[in-house]
């Protein structure tokens, strides 16, 4: 099985979502040592964001596109592979003033292709990757699941990856995290049992 994790936390050996995406994977090793596991830090090696000369890029022929658009078309084209090849996917989803990084939002961008991910059909949109699993590590420093202003962070994610077809989505949750030691050692500690004793026991 193949493994994508994907960090987008802009605060490295400080974050919250960082630490507990990667125990996040090294408990699905552990459950199933032959996964392979490819990684992508959105925050050090960021995405450019979706815009005009992407569009430009992808619609140009390829022997007439010039550097500038071949650097586009190679961006979309390789994460698009990646994803594609993925059967399961970690994604870190730090909150940032209510809603996700930008470096996550423009992962997102590139993947969320017709035709590729997801069609139109006469019946509506049909999502073409239902064959996935996806472990969303979500980390707020208030508390935000419920609430309107949750909406853009975890309630997006899931129509996103729900329009893709993505319907296998579990969160491992790390809030209320600015709201003093004590709160955010009982997320933090919270999270890290839900990882190592319930999310992998059906393995």
């Amino acid at each position: 099985m193949k493994l994508l994790h994907i960090d987008s936390s802009i605060l490295g050996d400080n974050s919250a979502s960082r630490q507990l995406s990667s125990e996040v994977v090294k408990a699905w090793q552990a459950a199933e040592p032959g996964v392979e596991v490819s990684y992508r830090d959105l925050a050090a090696e960021a995405i450019e964001h979706f815009s005009a000369a992407t569009l430009v890029a992808a619609g140009t022929p390829a022997e007439l596109r010039d550097a500038a658009q071949k650097h586009e078309a190679d961006v979309s084209a390789q994460t698009l592979a990646q994803f594609l090849a993925a059967d399961a996917l970690v994604i870190a989803a730090p909150m940032y003033n209510f809603t996700i990084a930008t470096q996550l939002k423009a992962w997102i961008d590139r993947v969320a292709v017709a035709g590729q991910t997801f069609r139109y059909t006469e019946a509506g949109p049909e999502g073409l990757c239902g064959n996935k699993k996806v472990i969303v590590v979500s980390t707020a420093g208030g508390m935000h699941v419920g609430q309107a202003t949750g909406v853009a962070h975890e309630d997006y994610l899931k129509v996103m990856l729900g329009f893709m077809g993505i319907t296998d989505i579990e969160f491992v949750r790390a809030h209320g995290l600015a709201y003093g030691d004590e709160v955010r050692s009982k997320a933090m500690n919270d999270a890290q049992a839900q990882i190592s004793q319930d999310l992998f026991r059906a393995a």
